[in-house]
């Protein structure tokens, strides 16, 4: 039995608001755990939980090891994304505010657009590059609001930079091996890989477990099986069922929505600036998504449209995925 086109629309869709909530939830948990934790401990902690929930949850299915033709987007996204964005990402936001961490990182989708169009022919939609632009402007807006005086370095913002350019050479690296591989493989062994690349930083976690909160530490877990291991899995899925620029254009959902949650869970409340930039970036979401119709026809005039929207990172407390 075959499954309809709109049921897996609505599954890919279904999975790519998944992995941007859970990414969004990812800044409340760092406020605690990256108190207690060095970037390199941080990130090495939440890979190695998330690689454990993972390899349970592919023993159980008996997903098996990839082919050997995935190995190298798999092997490349794990140290770029798994490995290098998240130690660098908060190496940088202690050198950075939060606002300014969130203008720089999220020139992360717009370089997946260029490197999507440049290496994997992603077509380019007229709407879906205006929704970036104004998803961008709500991204500038909720990183103005946010910054503060005095709060940025040099090297952090090099940091930031950095992030940002490994998250697009790790989605992009990451989509052809979903060709050939499950997502559950492809997320699995990516975020080994990154594991085994942040294994120098185990002398600083297991020092810095003795002394963290269990807070912090719940919340270092927490990072590691939701955030990583879940979303990262949804964001594969839908990923290999849609193009690149569409899923890194996904994420300029994140911002509004950590604004959101910060409101709820911390008791921050956000000015009206913040609030206006958060609606950008779900309006600039919804317009990259849409379809145009033709009069008369009800047919999508963007031929290469995907049926999803759609990365660390956020980042961490500076609003992208994750």
């Amino acid at each position: 039995m075959t499954t309809s086109p709109r049921r897996t629309e609505r599954a890919a869709a279904t999975a790519a608001v998944v992995t941007v909530v859970l990414w969004a939830s990812a800044f409340v948990s760092i406020r605690s755990a990256g108190s207690a934790y060095s970037p390199g401990a941080l990130a090495l902690g939440r890979l190695a939980s998330g690689a454990l929930a993972l390899g349970v949850i592919s023993l159980v299915r008996r997903e098996g090891v990839p082919p050997r033709s995935a190995w190298r987007g798999i092997a490349i996204s794990g140290v770029l994304w798994f490995g290098f964005y998240m130690v660098v990402l908060n190496w940088g936001e202690q050198q950075v505010d939060a606002g300014t961490a969130a203008l720089v990182v999220n020139i992360g989708p717009i370089l997946i657009a260029l490197l999507g169009s440049r290496l994997l022919g992603d077509a380019m939609p007229p709407r879906l590059l205006a929704g970036m632009a104004v998803s961008f402007a709500g991204a500038v807006t909720v990183g103005l609001s946010m910054s503060g005086g005095g709060g940025s370095s040099v090297l952090g913002v090099v940091l930031c930079l950095l992030a940002a350019v490994a998250y697009a050479g790790g989605v992009v690296a990451q989509k052809p091996a979903l060709a050939r591989a499950s997502a559950l493989q492809v997320t699995t062994f990516g975020c080994l890989v990154g594991a085994v690349m942040c294994l120098p930083f185990a002398g600083q976690l297991v020092g810095q477990a003795g002394d963290a909160p269990l807070s912090a530490t719940l919340n270092m877990v927490y990072l590691g099986v939701f955030p990583t291991a879940v979303a990262f899995t949804t964001w594969a899925y839908a990923l290999a069922r849609t193009t690149a620029s569409k899923m890194g254009a996904t994420t300029y959902a994140v911002p509004a929505l950590v604004v959101l949650m910060s409101w709820l869970a911390l008791g921050e409340v956000p000015g009206l600036l913040t609030l206006g930039g958060g609606v950008l970036c779900l309006a600039g979401v919804a317009v990259s998504r849409s379809r145009a119709r033709k009069a008369g026809a009800g047919s999508s005039t963007d031929a290469a449209a995907a049926p999803v929207i759609a990365v660390e990172p956020p980042p961490e407390e500076a609003p992208v995925g994750k």
